[in-house]
């Protein structure tokens, strides 16, 4: 039966598994039912994407990395690309979801995520939309991921976005 984990479990995995790398401060993003991942870089994106059924017509669009000013950069109302700190390494048993951090959202912003899927290594990129303007700290917390233990091992995933970042 797959299960969601506990803070104490993903902190037993990041401790001996490596499930996380390049985190800054475990005691701060462990949380009760997940783990705070925290924001590296913010790119604006330019020009226009393709997606088909097979992907051999993908097209993802160009993007502009945005210059922190001091510690800190502000995002006009738009949507975004965005790097995060931590490298995810999942085993072929364990899944993950981001959500967006509430102060997130009571900031008039939302964060864009796809699943992570079990055997999935690398340094993500996650969506940002801004609705009326948002000033964003470098390694803020802006998602927070939710580890589900799969009721069996998958085949693992070998995407495109494997080891990215």
């Amino acid at each position: 039966m797959g299960c969601v984990l506990s803070g104490e479990e993903i902190r037993k995995l990041v401790e001996e598994k490596g499930l996380i790398k390049s985190y800054i401060d475990l005691n701060t993003q462990i949380q009760p039912n997940g783990f705070d991942c925290t924001l590296r870089s913010v790119y604006r994106i330019r020009g226009v994407g393709k997606i088909d059924f097979s992907n051999r017509g993908r097209v993802i669009p160009e993007i502009e990395e945005l210059e922190f000013k001091g510690d800190w950069v502000f995002l006009d109302g738009g949507v975004y690309r965005a790097r995060l700190n931590e490298i995810i390494d999942l085993p072929k048993d364990l899944m993950a979801i981001g959500r967006p951090r509430s102060s997130v959202i009571r900031c008039g912003a939302n964060i864009l995520t796809a699943v992570w899927d079990a055997g999935y290594r690398g340094r993500s990129e996650v969506g940002i939309v801004v609705y009326n303007g948002l000033w964003l700290k470098r390694n803020a917390r802006i998602i927070q991921l939710v580890f589900m233990k799969l009721s069996k091992e998958s085949e693992g995933y070998t995407g495109t976005y494997q080891n990215e970042g």
